[in-house]
Order: structure tokens, then sequence, then C-alpha cells
């Protein structure tokens, strides 16, 4: 159901005053949670706790604070995509929360007001605040608040690579009205959108279909006439959004600088891992995450270490020399999954068998293995037959995230000019490629993630790929 009466800026506004009343009931549900948890909860574990005894009249002055961080980070404004909202709404509950006990550190207030409860108020919207308000504004789409209308120029590869990226990321709200073109070469439409004739007519079709953005891919544009269309639509939309034609290079933390004299740009790419306090924040994170899992699946790797002794022969534990950070080789442990002629049944299997052997070829991997056991292909489905690599984290060999562990062999035949890439940082249990598609994915594409990766790192993106590898791993997507 969609709300078509109202003009495009009154549905807008009306979706933001609702955006906001939504934030302060999440956060009041959060804060009687915490006041439960606190008054009838705490005291079960702590028993010298003082009775709690004050509600949400008290703590008013802690939401215009909470809202106002809000508001100043753009969460009202800005149109961006899930996991960079999840980013920054983690931002304002660190933003917010600090704030809240700066007043209380000057106010001299601390004994006064619950501290715990402040704290646990935190903890659940860093938890569970992005989730709810990311399907908060979905609701609010669907009833055609806050929508942007956007129109593409450019039907080509690129304008087809934008429809797909705004169809692919709901979180940013836009429909896309349609595309815009010199000849489109007697196309009508492009998957569903329909295609309108004449760059020059744009102003018509702006103000006929109520466009609130522009989304300019048509890199084969010379500069001046780039220019002169730019600085033509710029002030009858909202927002104009240029794809500049470069590919391959790191798109996270890049930032936009000018200068005011020269009237010139430039893009600052930034180089994360030669900060050595990013990078020491990265095995840190390694360091305390490994020995929390270590100590959450002691129980299971030792049960799956008895099945695997019970149910076949050899060894629980295969060891295999891979290439680490700098090049370094190291002994890389995964739950034996293989009987223990593997290598004799590989060989065969590709003597004999020309699809395997181009299968193998272009995966380095066979989709029906004969080389792996009943119980082996279950760990491989489920990806428990890499928790063993959790030590290889502690010995601080392995990363949780970063590119995949790789033998000698496919360094020197796929990586190549990639290989300094890879050598930055140290290989991961998981990675881009297991959020990818994994087994289904060409070696050759994740290879491409691999350096991908190491380009773009930051902390929050590991962060990323750990919460996603969950839900893979849950539900089995691409695993052999």
């Amino acid at each position: 159901m969609k709300l078509r009466v109202l003009d495009p800026k009154m549905k807008n506004r009306i979706g933001v005053f609702l955006l906001i009343s939504a934030d302060i009931l999440t956060l009041s549900a959060f804060f009687y949670l915490s006041a439960l948890i606190r008054g009838n909860i705490i005291p079960l574990v702590f028993h010298d706790v003082p009775p709690f005894k004050h509600g949400i009249a008290m703590y008013y002055w802690i939401f215009p604070i909470w809202l106002s961080t809000l508001a100043y980070q753009g969460a009202y404004s800005k149109r961006i995509a899930f996991w960079d909202e999840a980013k920054l709404l983690s931002k304002c509950t660190l933003f917010a929360s600090l704030a809240i006990f700066a007043v209380l550190f000057i106010g001299k207030q601390g004994a006064t007001f619950s501290r715990i409860l402040l704290l646990t108020m935190s903890l659940l919207s860093l938890l569970f605040f992005p989730l709810i308000r990311t399907r908060i504004k979905r609701l609010l789409y669907s009833f055609g608040l806050m929508k942007r209308k956007v129109l593409i120029l450019g039907t080509g590869e690129a304008g087809r690579l934008a429809l797909a990226a705004l169809r692919n990321e709901p979180n940013l709200g836009y429909d896309v009205a349609g595309f815009i073109d010199e000849e489109p070469n007697g196309q009508r439409d492009i998957e569903g959108v329909r295609i309108h004739r004449y760059i020059d007519r744009i102003d018509r079709y702006i103000k006929r279909g109520v466009i609130h953005d522009i989304v300019i891919a048509k890199p084969e544009l010379d500069k001046q006439r780039l220019v002169r269309i730019i600085n033509a639509i710029q002030h009858k939309v909202e927002n104009t959004l240029y794809i500049p034609d470069i590919s391959g290079i790191a798109v996270l933390g890049t930032e936009l600088r000018h200068f005011f004299n020269e009237q010139a740009i430039i893009i600052e790419i930034k180089n994360n891992l030669s900060r050595p306090i990013n990078y020491t924040a990265k095995r840190l994170f390694d360091y305390t995450v490994g020995a929390l899992l270590f100590l959450l699946l002691a129980v299971p790797l030792l049960a799956i270490t008895v099945l695997i002794k019970v149910t076949s022969r050899g060894p629980a534990i295969f060891k295999q020399q891979r290439v680490g950070r700098g090049g370094r080789p190291f002994m890389c442990y995964k739950f034996r999954t293989m009987y223990q002629d593997a290598p004799e049944r590989l060989k065969h299997i590709l003597d004999t068998d020309p699809a395997a052997r181009a299968e193998w070829e272009e995966h380095r991997k066979l989709r029906n293995d004969p080389r792996v056991t009943r119980l082996g292909r279950f760990l491989r489905e489920t990806s428990l037959d890499e928790l063993p690599q959790i030590f290889n984290v502690l010995k601080g060999e392995m990363s949780l995230v970063g590119p995949r562990p790789v033998v000698e062999e496919e360094i020197e035949k796929y990586y190549r000019e990639n290989a300094e890439f890879y050598f930055r940082v140290p290989p991961g249990i998981t990675g881009l490629w297991q959020v990818s598609g994994r087994s289904n994915t060409s070696y050759e594409y994740r290879v491409s993630l691999d350096t991908w990766y190491v380009r773009n790192w930051n902390l929050w993106l590991d962060i990323v790929i750990l919460i996603k590898t969950t839900r893979v791993v849950i539900q089995r997507e691409g695993a052999s």
C-alpha cells in the first residue's frame, strides 16, 4: 500500500517524523529492557547491588542526546547501504553513550543514576538498533514514504551496473524511474525499466517524473559535455551521483578533497594497513575473539576429534604447509575430511575423468569428491572442518578474516602479480570468498576477492564478513 495523494516532499517529511518516532520507541524499549535486567537479573548475580527503583521519567534527558547524535551523524538524511548504516548507528551509540557518561561525570551525578542500566542500554543498542531501524525504514519505504526516484543517465554496462547496485541495496530506498541516453539502439527498456531518448531533454524528464536524484553512468562522455550536463542538472535535482570510469582500486575509506583556487578535486585513497595501529587493532581483535571462540568451541572440537577417529583410519587433524604473511610458510590445521589414500584417489579420477579434471583446474575442488569421507562431507558443508584453524589464529599465523590460505603452487600459478597483496596480511579462516558464493565462484574471481579485501581493509570490514559468514555457514551456501 502506498500513499499517492501526498506530494513527495510531504511524504518524505512524514517518513522522517515516523522514523524519529520509531527511534524514540526503540530506545525506550531498550531502556525498559535494561531496567528489567538491572532490577531483576543483576541482583541475582551480584547480591550486594543496591535495589533499583527509578523510572524512565528520571532519565528523560538521555533521549535528546541520543536523537541529536543520530541527527548530527546524518541518520535522518544520508542514503547509505545496510552495512554502512550499521556502522553509522554503532558510531552513534558510542558517541551518545560517551556524551551521557560525560554529563554524569561533569554533573557529579554518577551515584544518582544507574550506570549498569545505561551500559546495558548501550550494549542492546549496539547489537539490535541497526537491525531494527533498517527494518523500520524498509516498512516506511513499502508505504511510499522517504522513497526517492532516480533517473540513470546511460544505458551501457555502467548504467546496467548502476541499476543492479540500486536494486540490490533496498536500504537506499531508491526507485529507478527510467534510463536516458542518446540512441538506445532500438531498446525500449532494460529489465523492465523504460529508456528515454535524448540527453538534451533531461530537464523535461526530471520535471515530468518528479525525479529526486540523477545517476550519471556514461563513462564515454567527453569531459566538456559531462561538465555541462552536471552543471545543468545540479540545481534541478537534490543529488547528482557520478560513477567515474575507474575500477580495481580501493573504495572503502576513500575521501574526496578539493582545492578552492584551482577548482580541482582529488580522490584520497588510504592505505589502512600502512598504519601500525590499524594492524595492531586487527591482531588484537583476532586474539580476543579467537580466545573466546576457543572457549566456546572446546567441547565441539573434542567431540569432532573423537568422531573422526572412530569413523575412519588416520589422524583427526590434517596438516598442510600454506603460505602466510610475508610469504612465510606455516602448517595450517583442519579436521581431516578425506581418506588416507586421498592423493591416489585424486590422481586416478583426474587421469580417467576429463570433466573432473576440467573442474579441478578451474576451481581446485571437486563437487563430488571421492576422496571425502561421509563425516568429512558433513564437516565441509557446515565449515566445521576449519575450526582447528583457531589454533593458527592464536599462534599468530592466521587471522579470523583474510585471504584464503593457499599453497606455494597457487601463489605461482594464480596470484602472480597479485602476490604482494596476498602477503600483506595473514590468511584468514573466512573471507570475502566465503560470503560471495564460496565453491560456486571461479578461482580467478576468488583471487580478485582476496586482492579487493587487502586493498579495502578496515576493521569494520572484518566484522561485517564475520557476521555474514555466520549466515552463510548456517544456510550452507556454496559449501562443498
